[in-house]
């Protein structure tokens, strides 16, 4: 029994042998394409890399987002530092990675971003609801559309709760406090475009039906004082009641 132990611990210790053996024999052959595979692992590594230091990277211009970015509509985080006439000033919160990103900050200055709402024409109110809306560092998500000068043209989403975001631009035309707009930078003919204007433009029939904002419509009292107000005989009549009455009192 013993015999039989000891010859089969040999034969283990011979097969581990030929296998290390047998794989020195193939890296002495083919040393070159190891290499070559070192190579391009550590090429992809740099890669990777550098692609995670963009993601970690504080935009403060539109022309430093990168183009495939905006191809892709990637969603950055951000938070509002003021309403303006043309929509959000918005500054980019990049992604925290431990030790790499306080690096990085240290090298940016916190400029915001000039953000339009993609496919909306405000309206008065609608910047003051924006004012009421959407308070000093309040956190959004911008999903890039296109870019146009210094300018960038989103889908800004605000995060109510867990598991539900809210997209200001279709609230804006939900509430009838602004009218759909070409999405500028955007081919017409592409799905993007429709899928997202056909979103847009269901929240403004939604307003028309309903009334709300700038579809309200008159009251029928309104209506009435409007067409006696317009009205030349009524106009006319007026006119001579008050000369009578002008009249009597001298």
């Amino acid at each position: 029994m013993d015999d039989s132990c000891s010859k089969q611990t040999e034969k283990d210790k011979k097969q581990s042998v030929n296998i290390i053996s047998e794989v020195s024999k193939f890296a002495d052959e083919n040393l070159t394409l190891i290499r070559s595979i070192s190579t391009c692992l550590g090429v992809v590594g740099v890669i990777v890399i550098a692609r995670s230091i963009r993601l970690m990277t504080k935009f403060c211009s539109p022309s430093e987002i990168p183009s495939r970015f905006i191809e892709k509509n990637v969603s950055l985080r951000g938070k509002v530092r003021s309403v303006t006439e043309r929509g959000l000033e918005v500054e980019h919160v990049p992604i925290h990675i431990p030790l790499l990103s306080p690096l990085l900050s240290k090298r940016q200055v916190a400029t915001p971003l000039c953000v339009c709402l993609a496919g909306v024409d405000l309206t008065p109110e609608g910047h003051d609801w924006l004012n009421k809306t959407l308070r000093t560092d309040e956190t959004v998500w911008l999903r890039l559309i296109s870019r146009q000068d210094e300018s960038l043209h989103c889908l800004v989403s605000l995060s109510e709760r867990l598991l539900f975001n809210l997209c200001i631009n279709e609230e804006i035309l939900r509430l009838g406090l602004g009218r759909t707009a070409p999405l500028h930078g955007l081919d017409p003919r592409s799905r993007l475009y429709w899928r997202i204007h056909t979103r847009l433009l269901k929240c403004e029939l939604r307003a028309e039906r309903k009334g709300q904002g700038l579809w309200e419509q008159e009251s029928l009292r309104e209506k009435l004082t409007q067409v006696i107000r317009n009205n030349s005989i009524v106009t006319a009549v007026w006119r001579i009641i008050q000369w009578v009455s002008r009249t009597k009192d001298r």
